[in-house]
């Protein structure tokens, strides 16, 4: 009988589903037969909880950064098993996502793939109370592991990094139960890229280097004032800048005059940002869990700009220890920092091997196949 695996996700951002779009496609290349769904929690609770939980988060990307960071630092401590902030939190969470249970009971899976906190913590709640017992395993998004990953019971855990297995496991996960596989990526940045193709694809000649600014799917962050930026550096460069969903911006940055000895182009929503990561010297970017990731499977340098504080500051942090990228910590110094690396081609060279070195681009299958692994070749009873 085919495996039944359900992927779940929670739409806080766009980097846990992508994480949960790239396990659902390995999980088909590895097991066809398997029968997969992939599902955003979200979806199934009311406007109330969603504005709460995943809209005012953008607020605060936005708006109040280090509001967020304070959160994410304050509910990274250890805490009480008993502690009665968590479970209020807890108990709010289950109250508001009571349709996620009609999805467990509509048949008999046979393991859960969860790529947020949030289904980790309602499954984990369903297994204490022994009202479910498929087995589930967590995947990390992020280079270092938050307090809130820890789910206990759950048979398996997913990590960026040996570092974030270590920290995961000193909140009392067995580390035998945790296996540094890497963030999952699409299994697109498991296959070798034809540079050539795609430079000609994107018209590009590859006779300059090449930087790739990225904004996020949702375009969010001082795009304008990044892409003037990279316009001011002295030498010769090819820009190319994806804009994501906001058309406002896009536009905006189409009527900006290019310096002559540049050459620029500004791109909407993608689907192939794998072809322009893989032609990319430099990737101008936040650095998210998941774009990271897909930045390093490609081997492009980063330049870190804006980084949330909270995960995206510790992501940074590994980036800069492993010498896989530079910072720009302000965006007046940009062409300056940017124009010194693209100058020097030896250092440059190295930030890009660094990224070679650390990539992990069979994360995806290799969730994959601990996820089949754990699944029983009898359903489990519920």
């Amino acid at each position: 009988m085919p495996k039944r695996i359900l992927v779940l996700s929670a739409a806080v951002g766009a980097g846990h589903l992508r994480a949960a779009q790239a396990v659902e496609l390995a999980l088909r290349e590895v097991d066809p037969a398997a029968e997969v769904r992939n599902l955003d929690v979200l979806a199934l609770t009311n406007a109330a909880f969603r504005r709460i939980y995943a809209e005012a988060y953008l607020d605060l990307v936005n708006k109040a950064p280090y509001v967020l960071g304070f959160f994410y630092d304050m509910l990274d401590r250890p805490r009480d098993a008993k502690s009665k902030r968590d479970r209020l939190r807890r108990a709010w969470e289950k109250m508001n996502l009571t349709k996620l249970s009609g999805v467990l009971d509509e048949r008999p899976w046979d393991a859960i793939v969860s790529t947020h906190f949030l289904p980790a913590q309602i499954i984990a709640g369903l297994r204490k109370r022994r009202t479910l017992a498929t087995p589930q395993i967590t995947a990390t998004t992020d280079f270092e592991t938050h307090r809130l990953w820890m789910n206990e019971p759950c048979d398996h855990y997913t990590t960026a990094t040996e570092e974030g297995a270590s920290y995961l496991a000193s909140f009392g996960v067995d580390r035998t139960k945790i296996t540094a596989t890497g963030i999952p990526i699409h299994p697109v940045f498991s296959r070798a890229s034809d540079r050539s193709e795609a430079l000609r694809k994107h018209g590009l000649k590859g006779d300059r280097p090449i930087v790739l600014q990225l904004s996020g799917g949702f375009g969010v962050g001082p795009i304008e004032k990044l892409y003037r930026g990279i316009l001011q550096i002295e030498r010769p460069i090819d820009v190319v800048v994806v804009a994501g969903k906001n058309d406002k911006a896009r536009k905006q940055l189409e009527r900006i005059d290019v310096p002559r000895q540049h050459r620029s182009q500004v791109i909407g929503f993608t689907t192939e940002i794998d072809e322009l990561m893989g032609v990319a010297d430099v990737v101008v970017s936040k650095p998210g869990g998941l774009t990271t990731s897909e930045v390093l499977a490609r081997g492009a340098a980063m330049a870190i700009v804006n980084p949330i504080p909270g995960q995206e500051s510790r992501n940074s942090d590994y980036l800069l220890e492993s010498g896989a990228a530079i910072k720009i910590n302000n965006i007046v110094t940009l062409p300056m920092k940017l124009g010194a690396l693209l100058s020097d081609p030896q250092k440059l060279d190295a930030l890009k091997a660094n990224a070679r070195r650390i990539a992990k681009p069979h994360a995806a299958f290799d969730v994959a196949r601990i996820a089949l692994m754990a699944a029983p070749a009898i359903a489990p009873p519920r």
